[in-house]
């Protein structure tokens, strides 16, 4: 009777150490597997051959394969746990339903992050606006996307977020973005002689693509300027121009309006301000009183 207590005890100490090592051994396995992916990210000669995008997901599918793996070895070594898992299967649809309720939104999320990785609305590095903000997209993964605005602040959105939103994305075949800057003028002032300035200091901006569009029917050859809009106070111009993408964009936009107030204030050509006249009660002269007829 003692002896087969010890033999069972240690039947039973060799199948938990078998586990012990399996718990042990699966996080480090998880670690190599994230290493090599970085040594690939960073590895020069394959980065030009590579999918980043891909790459990244499928480094954080494969560390959750391995958990997943490790935690299904462990119930299958130990025979109690292994009993205790055929009963769970056994309760799989009611269980089922009960986890897919509790974790509707992370599943949601991991599905859209694989559907992002597979179809690629945009990649790591892509220049995007979202729901608003403007950055750049700086990880993706199973659960959510980082994105880095221009104030370096990470806005971390969920995936299944991201699936519902219009994403414009800058930074898909062609970066180039069309950039508009407006100016007002007065009615007094001559349009074609502020034109003329406005064509002047876009044409020597060093980061004013000069692009002949000419031949799409859509779009006139740039940089122009044309009359927007006639305003109460004045008449808005409205001067297109391209450049490379849109972070130069705003940062020739800010650049062209500065010189362009400069010179228009040294060739005397009026930015208007609305006029407003403002009478008091006190001046208003009194209506006369109607004199009633006597029938």
């Amino acid at each position: 009777m003692f002896l087969d207590s010890l033999n069972l005890f240690g039947y039973f100490s060799k199948e938990v150490s078998i586990a012990l090592i399996i718990l042990v051994l699966t996080p480090l396995a998880a670690k190599i597997a994230e290493a090599a992916f970085f040594h690939l990210e960073k590895n020069e000669k394959i980065s030009r051959k590579r999918d980043a995008t891909k790459e990244r997901m499928a480094r954080y599918v494969t560390k959750v394969l391995i958990y997943l793996l490790g935690l299904g070895l462990i119930f299958y070594t130990i025979p109690g746990l292994r009993a205790l898992s055929v009963g769970l299967f056994a309760g799989v649809g009611v269980l089922g339903i009960v986890v897919g309720l509790a974790a509707q939104d992370t599943l949601a999320n991991i599905i859209a992050g694989i559907s992002l990785a597979i179809f690629q609305p945009f990649r790591l590095g892509d220049r995007l606006k979202i729901s608003g903000e403007y950055g750049r997209v700086e990880d993706i993964t199973l659960r959510h996307t980082v994105i880095r605005t221009w104030e370096n602040k990470r806005i971390i959105i969920p995936n299944h977020i991201i699936s519902k939103e219009p994403v414009i994305n800058y930074s898909i075949t062609d970066e180039k973005i069309l950039k508009f800057v407006d100016m007002s003028i007065s009615y007094d002032s001559d349009i074609d002689f502020a034109r003329k300035i406005m064509m002047d200091e876009v044409k020597k901006h060093p980061d004013v693509l000069d692009i002949d569009t000419s031949k799409d029917i859509n779009t006139p050859e740039l940089p122009i300027v044309r009359v927007r809009k006639l305003e109460d106070s004045g008449v808005t111009l409205r001067l297109m121009f391209w450049t490379k993408n849109q972070a130069v964009a705003v940062r020739t936009g800010y650049e062209l309006q500065e010189s362009i107030k400069k010179r228009f204030d040294k060739e005397g050509v009026e930015i208007p301000y609305p006029y407003r006249t403002i009478v008091y009660k006190k001046d208003l002269s009194k209506p006369k009183k109607m004199k009633s007829k006597k029938r």
